[in-house]
């Protein structure tokens, strides 16, 4: 026996001994050396945490047992896990945010530079081809670009107002120029606009280029406007999200997830993944903008394709001058016949005497032809770059972000401050309760996965009042950029529909290619008729004209074909009609 006593020895320490479990390792040290040295970091007071571990039975959260937390310890560690988690959510997003704010003012610079080009080049042609000829009547231009942006920045007057103004100002100054011979009175301009602004269109003086014109800027400008607001909505959308609030029961499961280790005195022992990815679904459910976050980059990217297609903002700005010129052209080339139709109708004016009448205005030296820049020669804007490049770039940047709601509990437990790296999985981690391995099953994100959720208890009655709000707001904008899509101004169709019931609104066929059907808008009642509208001479309308403007005709969409006409004959005749009244 006595030869046995000394293998006897050397085999007891193999033997498992009683009462080892989940957290022994605290027990063994009973010290919270690591813990005073975590927490010491971190700015908490050492007075509050003892060298050694304590009775737990006056925890909340953590397990009542041997710790190194006080009451005052474990309520900091409650508030800094949650300040930490919502820290992580934000910081995730933070390119989200950044994306979009970006993408916003990229595109909202470009848009509005191309509107600012487009009127510098209309005023230089036309000022070195003229002279003082165009100066006399630039407010009538400056009016049309002043009204345009108004429009796109501030949801002003309707675009079909704008344009049907400005052409009834520019027929108001050119009509008179044919006729030196004669005065016209106020009566009979206001008879004129008349004409030119009913539902049959029966005088149509600029021929087809208003209607052309309407069609190239209108929708160009209702898809850049939806398009830059739809961006600023889902930058603003995802910063309010990312605002994540914390509930009672997410509180507690954090406090469980990264602050029970340090209470443990084991602040090196890492949650296990497992354990922070039920945390993080169940403190994250219904929270995000899923599943309406993807059809609302679809919707983006679809208007935006349309941008640089279809609708191309650059070659709307660029065509206003030559729309405007080829008017003016129709008019002179037609004034016989425009003429008698006004005389037919309102009445000829009184003769001017011949010592009264004005001389022709000389025409002066033509400068060199204004045309479209081409497509290899477009520069790049002060926004940086052009269209193609901008939507290219978007593109890119949206595919990152496709899936960030449905990803973001993964990115918060890719943290090394919430979860063990995934290498680390089959080493020890924390469970909530001690060292081991998390046996528990990771459920989903959808609600039906929530309710067997191991560390919480989650609501699965949906989103609350907030989230809903902010996901309607995504709709909203979704919906409007598949409208512009689509050729329509939802903004337009809502004011129509509280102004006279009817739902129709504004429509603008994809019809660029040459040779496509013809497509009408759908039939809708004429509006009621506006009482004249007088601007003085430093209106936006630019020129004290007098109009009056019934419900004008919507005529059905033709295909308009994009060629550069010969717009130096077209800009060397068309301002000879505007000389010094």
């Amino acid at each position: 026996m006595s030869a046995l006593r000394p293998l006897l020895l050397l085999l007891l320490p193999l033997c498992p001994g009683p009462g080892l479990g989940p957290g022994s390792e605290a027990k063994v040290t009973r010290s919270c050396a690591e813990t005073r040295q975590v927490l010491g970091a971190r700015g908490y007071s050492l007075n509050l945490i003892p060298p050694a571990l304590i009775s737990g039975e006056h925890l909340q959260i953590c397990p009542q047992e041997y710790t190194c937390c006080s009451s005052e310890t474990e309520q900091k560690l409650i508030r800094e896990a949650e300040a930490t988690f919502r820290g992580l959510v934000e910081d995730s997003g933070s390119f989200l945010v950044h994306t979009l704010a970006a993408r916003h003012r990229k595109f909202n610079e470009f848009f509005r530079e191309m509107l600012s080009v487009s009127q510098q080049s209309l005023a230089q042609l036309f000022s070195h081809s003229y002279g003082r000829l165009y100066s006399q009547h630039a407010l009538v231009f400056n009016g049309l670009f002043s009204r345009l942006r108004d429009y796109y920045e501030k949801s002003g007057e309707g675009l079909d107002d704008t344009l049907s103004d400005f052409w009834a100002q520019l027929l108001e100054r050119a009509f008179p120029l044919l006729h030196p011979q004669y005065s016209f009175p106020p009566d009979f301009l206001l008879c004129l606009t008349r004409l030119t602004s009913t539902t049959e269109g029966s005088l149509q003086p600029f021929g087809d280029s208003p209607r052309r014109l309407r069609l190239q800027i209108t929708r160009a400008l209702v898809a850049a406007k939806a398009f830059v607001q739809g961006l600023e909505t889902g930058r603003s959308v995802v910063s309010e999200t990312l605002k994540v609030p914390v509930s009672e029961g997410c509180r507690q499961a954090l406090m469980r997830l990264t602050g029970c280790p340090l209470c443990r005195g084991v602040p090196s022992l890492m949650p296990c993944r497992g354990f922070c990815l039920n945390v993080a679904h169940g403190c994250l459910s219904s929270k995000g903008l899923e599943p309406d976050w993807g059809s609302y980059l679809d919707g983006l990217l679809l208007l935006a394709e349309k941008l640089q297609g279809p609708f191309s903002f650059e070659l709307a700005a660029e065509s206003i001058g030559v729309k405007i010129s080829e008017g003016l052209m129709y008019l002179q080339e037609n004034s016989v016949k425009v003429s008698a139709k006004a005389f037919q109708e309102c009445g000829t004016p009184h003769p001017v005497p011949a010592r009264h009448r004005r001389a022709p205005a000389p025409r002066e030296e033509a400068g060199r032809p204004w045309r479209a820049a081409a497509e290899e020669e477009r520069p790049t804007t002060a926004a940086g770059t052009n269209l193609h490049r901008l939507v290219w770039e978007l593109r890119e940047r949206l595919g990152r972000v496709r899936g960030f709601w449905a990803g973001l509990p993964l990115t918060v437990c890719g943290d090394s401050r919430m979860a063990a790296d995934v290498s680390q999985e089959a080493a020890p981690c924390w469970t909530g309760v001690g060292r081991g391995r998390y046996l528990q099953p990771v459920v989903g994100a959808s609600p039906t996965e929530q309710l067997h959720n191991p560390e919480l208890d989650v609501d699965v009655s949906g989103p609350d009042v907030l989230t809903r709000r902010r996901r309607l707001q995504l709709r909203a904008a979704t919906a409007r950029m598949r409208a512009a899509a689509l050729g329509q101004d939802l903004d337009k169709r809502d004011a129509d529909e509280d102004a006279s019931g009817s739902g129709g609104g504004q429509q603008y066929a994809d019809d660029w290619k040459a040779g496509t059907a013809p497509v009408a808008p759908p039939a809708r009642p004429p509006r009621p008729p506006r009482p004249p509208r007088r601007e003085g001479p430093g209106g936006k309308g630019g020129g004290g004209s007098t109009r009056y403007n019934q419900g004008r005709s919507r005529s059905g969409v033709t295909s308009v074909a994009l060629h550069t006409p010969p717009v130096f004959i077209l800009f060397s005749s068309a301002l000879a009609l505007l000389g010094p009244r």
